[in-house]
């Protein structure tokens, strides 16, 4: 999977490069748009082929609000300021980042816009993840701890490889005792009778 991602990751953005994003707004959303494309299919390969054992895709908010929506913003800004001349957001955005100081910084990013787009495409595809394979219990239902089973096989395997613990100063138990049940204790043998030596 991770072979496939790369090579329609590639194809992608080879795509891009028939386009001439100086020429129009359009041509250049349109090949910002393939590159940005490629990088979700590098992030979306690795959850179809790693991570999932083919499970259920849900979408994590943390990652939506924590890693792309700061991403988004930023990366949209320098998007826009990348635009060809004479774009009314262009001007707007870079004419905003003078006046907070970030000017240089956005002229610097702008040469590597490329480079921009694919990391919101693949930032955007770290947003989705699985919960493992889903199976029906014995009511129909799916259970969600299925995700959980190989850790729990695991602990399982290591304790039945661990011996028993044996305290000190104690035999151990035969295999196969009943280890709580209380036993009698063995009653004391008889003690013998002596012999009576007459003439003594």
């Amino acid at each position: 999977m991770t072979l496939i991602g790369v090579a329609v990751a590639g194809g992608l953005i080879w795509f891009a490069t028939w386009i001439d994003p100086t020429d129009s707004i359009g041509e250049y959303w349109a090949a910002m748009g393939l590159v940005a494309g490629g990088g979700l299919v590098l992030a979306l390969s690795q959850l179809l082929g790693g991570w999932t054992k083919w499970g259920v895709p849900s979408v994590s908010s943390n990652v939506f609000a924590l890693g792309f929506l700061p991403a988004a913003i930023v990366g949209g800004w320098i998007l826009v300021a990348a635009q060809p001349s004479g774009s009314r957001g262009r001007g707007r955005v870079l004419d905003w980042s003078g006046e907070i100081g970030i000017g240089g910084i956005v002229g610097d990013l702008t040469t590597l816009v490329g480079a921009i787009a694919l990391g919101l495409g693949l930032v955007f595809g770290l947003v989705f993840d699985t919960t493992g394979p889903r199976r029906r219990d014995e009511h129909g239902e799916y259970d969600r701890r299925v995700a959980d089973e190989p850790t729990a096989a695991e602990r399982a395997r290591a304790a039945a490889a661990e011996p028993p613990l044996v305290d000190a100063g104690r035999e151990p138990e035969p295999v196969g005792a009943d280890v709580g049940t209380a036993t009698l204790p063995e009653p004391e043998p008889a003690p013998k009778s002596r012999r009576r030596i007459f003439g003594r």
